[in-house]
């Protein structure tokens, strides 16, 4: 009869790779500290800015559009996450599996496409149709 593997016998390889994992970066980060050179000078202090010298303030604001961005990036991102697992146990789940996994790829789509429709990929620097509409419409008032 096969044994049963208790829960901490499942998880102690994860542990055991988290602790050797910990204790690469720990060992890399005081290699560098201990056999890094400490010579500090003007030049190395300035921050780089392509070989080119800083101009401005640091604290510029930017575009909503880089954080609009970068957000639907993390929402896609996170949906390619769940197809992964789908595709593991897709031949257990059968049609049912197919089916939700069509609803959830449909329902991505239609957040893409709304994005796009709003006009947040675009990056020509034009506005999109409707914002413009908005404006012309809220100057007449």
């Amino acid at each position: 009869m096969p044994e049963t593997l208790t829960s901490p016998q499942i998880y102690f390889p994860v542990l055991v790779q988290v602790g050797i994992a910990m204790a690469v970066a720990a060992g890399l980060i005081g290699a560098s500290a201990a056999l890094g050179k400490r010579a500090r000078s003007p030049l190395k202090d300035t921050p780089y800015e392509s070989g080119m010298a800083p101009t401005g303030s640091a604290r510029e604001r930017f575009s909503v559009k880089f954080y609009m961005v970068g957000m639907i990036f993390i929402l896609f991102d996170i949906e390619a996450v769940f197809l992964y697992p789908w595709a593991v146990v897709f031949r257990e789940l059968k049609m049912f599996g197919f089916f939700e996994m069509l609803i959830f790829v449909a329902l991505v789509l239609v957040g893409y496409f709304y994005v796009y429709k709003k006009g947040v990929l675009d990056w020509s620097g034009e506005l999109p149709q409707d914002l413009i509409e908005r404006e012309r419409a809220r100057a007449k008032k």
